[in-house]
């Protein structure tokens, strides 16, 4: 049972991630000449006993149909249990779960991204005054558990210029569509965070628990946005209007190939995205991975 469980699990693995099926490739690739030589020793001794042992394995071959057979029920479970899995997580992967949201309206705005990426170079939005910012800090307690403001946002960067300029062109094109489409105004609220910046947010425990240089923000592949409404930032998810734009901006994130904290299983923050890859490589080669 072991060992047909493994065998699932390989085939599963290689049928569904296309990466799997690339490096088994191109591990053979390198050993070559190695993989020959030993699928030629394995059929010269196969053949080499074949003779011998054919009434063997027909009989082997037998008592295992019928081992098969009287166990079926519970190989078609333990079928179930190793496949259905894989195939939840690739069918529902894209899904947003936020109440009276329907992606299939965003379906569509991948291709509008791409070609907004493709065309002009965006330019980004003039900067909010900074009293909007110490307002909406202040309003955090008000809020209470409904909030997704961050922390001590009155203090936080919001230069463009200091974000990777991929993932600028790509929250632009992401802010466009939010407001020629759905009607929601973006603004940013967190780009760039330095290290001293993060060890303190890190040392509250509040907005993140990353320390200082494992943070996507510290590489300027990070960016936290909120919709704008009557001069006011939104951060109220109990509000109907508030939670819808929430969602479609993390449905148009992950359209565009971004990673989108909505989707964390713990201290979801949905004002939050990054360019997942880049910033793992960034990590790495800071020796923070």
């Amino acid at each position: 049972m072991a060992v047909f469980f493994t065998t699932v699990a390989l085939l599963a693995w290689l049928i569904f991630f296309p990466v799997a099926r690339t490096r088994i490739g191109g591990w053979c690739a390198r050993n070559h000449h190695a993989v020959v030589a030993g699928l030629s020793r394995i059929a010269t001794r196969a053949a080499s006993q074949a003779n011998g042992s054919s009434a063997m394995v027909l009989h082997a071959g037998g008592a295992l149909g019928q081992r098969l057979y009287r166990q079926r029920y519970l190989l078609l479970g333990t079928l179930l249990l190793t496949g259905l899995p894989s195939w939840l997580i690739l069918h529902f992967r894209q899904q947003v779960a936020l109440d009276g949201f329907d992606p299939p309206e965003v379906a569509a705005a991948s291709t509008q991204i791409i070609e907004l990426m493709r065309g002009e170079r965006l330019v980004p939005p003039p900067p909010l005054p900074p009293e909007v910012f110490v307002v909406a800090q202040a309003t955090r307690a008000q809020l209470g558990a409904q909030a997704v403001i961050p922390e001590k946002i009155a203090s936080a960067d919001r230069r463009w210029n200091l974000i990777d300029p991929d993932l600028q062109q790509r929250v632009l094109a992401i802010y466009r569509i939010m407001r020629e489409q759905h009607g929601y105004e973006m603004a940013l609220v967190e780009g760039y965070r330095s290290p001293e910046r993060q060890a303190e947010l890190a040392r509250e425990g509040k907005a993140t628990r990353a320390g200082p240089g494992q943070s996507c923000h510290q590489y300027g592949l990070a960016v936290d946005s909120a919709p704008l409404r009557d001069g006011k930032l939104q951060w109220d998810m109990a509000d109907p209007w508030t939670r819808r734009g929430y969602a479609l901006y993390g449905q148009l994130a992950q359209q565009a190939g971004l990673r989108w904290g909505g989707t964390w299983k713990k201290l979801k923050d949905y004002v939050h995205v990054e360019t997942e890859h880049a910033c793992r490589n960034a990590r790495r080669a800071a020796g923070r991975l």
